[in-house]
């Protein structure tokens, strides 16, 4: 599982899943999937109204090149809402501007009502944007719902099993902003 180690070097400790856990998705959950090329590694699940980008990396040597714009574009020509999550903007790590910058560039919007916060496995609470693009205008509540459906399918798969817990109770970690 080379594709895991180079998730790892680059995503935030809290943010990566267990590698059995991704194993287990990949393998026995029909609408999860992984794309590894040179150039990208994509782990998305694929539902029938929406889709949600796990993890997305462009690898370092493909960065600035347009490679992450081609894989999205591919991503959006089939007419579904996509949803990911992205780290709020940090003045100490580049990383995160970049990437902020890189989703709204192609874009991507924040869900500017929901609260989004997770805890890491030492219980300390860790907040995180939910980003979306559609073809068509979508109400926040909707896209509450598929953030919902993502955390119980996705996060929370076999949860109990690897972390001893869930990851992503969406009736925790979701929220209406005041």
């Amino acid at each position: 599982m080379d594709w895991y180690e180079k998730l790892n070097d680059y995503f935030p400790e809290h943010e990566m899943k267990d590698p059995n856990q991704l194993k287990d998705l990949i393998e026995e959950k029909d609408v999860y999937h992984i794309e590894e090329t040179d150039d990208y590694i994509i782990l998305y699940a694929d539902f029938p109204t929406f889709l949600f980008i796990d993890y997305l990396l462009v690898i370092s040597n493909s960065r600035g090149k347009g490679m992450g714009t081609k894989v999205l574009d591919r991503l959006k020509k089939r007419g579904k809402m996509i949803l990911l999550e992205a780290e709020p903007s940090d003045p100490d790590n580049e990383d995160t501007r970049r990437r902020l910058a890189f989703y709204e560039k192609n874009g991507f919007r924040k869900a500017d009502q929901i609260r989004y916060v997770r805890e890491d496995d030492e219980g300390r609470p860790f907040s995180m944007y939910i980003l979306y693009w559609a073809p068509t205008e979508i109400p926040q509540e909707t896209i509450m719902g598929k953030m919902e459906k993502a955390c119980e399918e996705i996060h929370n798969f076999r949860a109990k099993k690897y972390y001893g817990r869930l990851l992503a109770d969406p009736d925790k970690v979701l929220n209406w902003k005041q």
